[in-house]
Order: structure tokens, then C-alpha cells, then sequence
């Protein structure tokens, strides 16, 4: 089986375990996946099965979507509700407060990275780090958030929020940031990605419906359908057959619409064969997926 399923990570579990019971369920073992999650969360995770793992790195990573909940009154070590807790705040803001402070983490901005996290610092993970008991300065990086919309209240202390924002951006350390900004600390207190390599929530199928599904080929979406991002080419069959060969093709003998650096390539017949990339003056394989 070839292409990439959408899977809806249950909280509770690593990225891992998710992806080790699709291979269960599925009897396929040739899997990978992108857009680590962590245990807590939950939500959208792309997984490759077969050839598509070839194409991860392809996938479009600049955006992500999230809705997440946070408390008001409490700031832990891992800045969720799983941590310890290292201080308490009064709580001297209402929910218009909350509404109106969203507004100054949108744009681009710095944010520092949480201890309790994958990122590298001179070739250690922070997480190692923080478990041994070690917290270290870290560099505020800058992360560019689209928008947070205020999604509504869950608790007398506790609400709910929708961020599209760039790579990299940490949401914990964001409502860590939102709740010093009122003035008395936050925590999340769930996680739930949304949409992620332009993988949609709507398309995601959770552990038991793979399970009940008596045809796993359906769930999977297509490795081109999911590279739309990219223009497609028609070839013809003689470039077809330099492009499975490695040869690079003459862009002038080509239809190459502009704005773009990768292709879809197509052959004559509407197969997909692969991704091309346009690189000195020449249109070169990138990625094969045809490999008959």
C-alpha cells in the first residue's frame, strides 16, 4: 500500500505508539510519519505509508493549526497542566481581558522555547535536560502566528482558543506568555492540532475506525493529491522514460507554469511519476514514485 493516511493521534500516547498501532492494525510495516506530537496532545498526524514516506520531506510544513485550553491562576514546569506547579496568581481578569490581550501574540514575534521540549541546545535536548533537573537560558527565536481567535469559556477559570500559526511555535510557551501578560499566569490544559503538512482534522480517522475499516487502500489519500501545492507537468513518453532514468529534462520542451520550484510530473497515460525540480536551467528528478 502507497500514500498517506490521516491519522487522529489520541492524548495519552507518543507520536510512536500511535504510528506502532496503525502497523498493527494495518499488518504494514514500511510506515513513517511527520509532525511529532507530543503525549498530551491530540489531533492530526500524518503517516506514509510505503513509497509516500519518500515524499515527507515535501509536504508542506509551513502552517499549523491548533485549538487549546487554558487556566488561568497557575504556571507549572512544563507550562501544562501535567507539570508541577511553581506558582500561583490571583486572578484579577475577566474573560473580555483574556479576549483583548490575544491580539498582542499575533504577527511575528519571539517566543522562547519550553524546557520540556525536542529542541537541541549545543546537542542536547531540553527535555533531557529538564528531567534531570537542569533548566538552562534559552534564545527567544522568532515564530510568526497568523491569528488566535478566542473560541470561548470551558470553566470559571479555564478557556478555549484557535491559533493558525508557523513552524516551530511552541503553544505551550504561548499561553505561558498570554497568562504573564494578565498577570496571573496560565497553563494548557489540552492541545488539539487541528490541521498540519496540509493534513485537514475532517480527514483524520482515529485508531478504531481503522480498525472497523474493511478496506484500509480506502483511507489513504494519494501521494500527488497530497503535493498539490505543487504545479503539474505532462511529459511526453520519451521524457517520460529519461525522467524514471535520472535524466534531466529541457525545460524549453516543457509547459511549465511559473511560481514554483518543484512539479508534479505526469506521464502520458495521467500516471504520476514523481516530483521534478527546475535547478540550473534544467528540470531534475527530485523525487521518483513511479518505479516501473
Amino acid at each position: 500500500m502507497t500514500g498517506f493516511l490521516c491519522l487522529y493521534k489520541k492524548s495519552g500516547r507518543t507520536s510512536f505508539q500511535a504510528v506502532a498501532e496503525v502497523r498493527r492494525l494495518t499488518g504494514e510495516k514500511k510506515l513513517g510519519h511527520t509532525g511529532t506530537l507530543d503525549p498530551m496532545a491530540e489531533g492530526v498526524l500524518p503517516v506514509a505509508f510505503g513509497r509516500a514516506s519518500k515524499f515527507i520531506e515535501l509536504l508542506p510544513d509551513h502552517e499549523k493549526a491548533y485549538n487549546a485550553r487554558l487556566r488561568l491562576g497557575l504556571r507549572t514546569d512544563t507550562l501544562d497542566v501535567t507539570g508541577t506547579v511553581v506558582e500561583t496568581g490571583e486572578i484579577a481578569c475577566t474573560e473580555n481581558d483574556v479576549r483583548a490581550v490575544l491580539s498582542r501574540f499575533t504577527g511575528d514575534i519571539l517566543q522562547v522555547p519550553p524546557m520540556y521540549s525536542a529542541k537541541s541546545v549545543g546537542g542536547v535536548r531540553l527535555y533531557k535536560l529538564a528531567r534531570a533537573g537542569e533548566e538552562i537560558e534559552r534564545a527567544a527565536v522568532p515564530v510568526h502566528i497568523e491569528s488566535i481567535d478566542f473560541l470561548g469559556a470551558v470553566g470559571e477559570t479555564e478557556y478555549e482558543i484557535a491559533v493558525r500559526c508557523g513552524r516551530g511555535t511552541y503553544i505551550r510557551s504561548l499561553i505561558d506568555d498570554i497568562g504573564n501578560a494578565l498577570g496571573c499566569g496560565a497553563v494548557m490544559t489540552k492541545l488539539t492540532r487541528t490541521y498540519s503538512n496540509g493534513f485537514d482534522i475532517q480527514d483524520a480517522h482515529t485508531a478504531e475506525e481503522i480498525a472497523a475499516c474493511g478496506n484500509i487502500e480506502a483511507l489513504l489519500i494519494p501521494v500527488d493529491r497530497v503535493l498539490e501545492i505543487y504545479p503539474a507537468i505532462p511529459v511526453s513518453a520519451k521524457q517520460t522514460k529519461l525522467f524514471k532514468n535520472g535524466v534531466s529534462l529541457d525545460p524549453a520542451r516543457l509547459e511549465i507554469p511559473a511560481g514554483s520550484a518543484c512539479y508534479r510530473i505526469y506521464a502520458p497515460d495521467g500516471g504520476f511519476i514523481g516530483v521534478g525540480e527546475l535547478a540550473d536551467g534544467a528540470m531534475k528528478m527530485r523525487k521518483l514514485y513511479d518505479i516501473s
